[in-house]
């Protein structure tokens, strides 16, 4: 017998709203209870020390600072928060953001030091174990600019979009469904 297909697009249907298995109430709590901040600010330092070292090693063999790379630093962090923080609430967007702000500051402190240690003869670690005080107005004078803090928050806002757990539509209803029974 031939199956009678009567669709103008014969395309798969991705977008019913059924599903293979009823949720359970357990599936939600277990989605709820893998949500971990810590795991999320820990793959963020991770992501933070490991661009930094990459952005200082390509701005000094190319002998340029590539400000742009800042947007590439949130959707790092974001993806990281994302995998390790499994995150679904608001909390996660939020820590992405700030970390890529910091992290986009400690980046940029990293490159100063790396373009600044051959100019003192010295190592970039070297720099950056001696910074004093006297240190930081010199660094937000001459090096930080207004277009850097812009690049920052756009990093964050991309860092904020990935940072959330993406969700099957099992999930999902779970979710939805246990929310409403703790409404009520």
């Amino acid at each position: 017998m031939i199956e009678e297909n009567t669709g103008i697009i014969r395309l798969r249907k991705k977008h019913l709203p059924v599903v293979d298995r009823q949720p359970t109430e357990d599936d939600a709590r277990r989605l709820r209870a893998a949500q971990s901040p810590r795991n999320a600010i820990m793959a963020s330092l991770i992501v933070i020390i490991l661009f930094s070292v990459l952005w200082s090693m390509l701005s000094v063999t190319f002998g340029r600072i590539f400000p742009w790379l800042t947007l590439l630093l949130g959707f790092l962090i974001g993806n990281a928060v994302r995998r390790a923080g499994l995150g679904l609430d608001w909390r996660f967007p939020v820590l992405a953001a700030a970390f890529t702000v910091l992290g986009s500051l400690l980046a940029n402190i990293v490159v100063a030091a790396a373009f600044t240690a051959p100019i003192l003869e010295t190592t970039t670690l070297a720099v950056l174990t001696n910074l004093t005080v006297m240190t930081w107005p010199v660094f937000f004078d001459e090096v930080m600019t207004p277009a850097d803090l812009v690049i920052a928050l756009f990093g964050a806002g991309i860092a904020a979009f990935y940072a959330n757990r993406r969700l099957t539509r099992a999930e999902y209803l779970a979710l939805r469904t246990w929310g409403e029974k703790d409404d009520r």
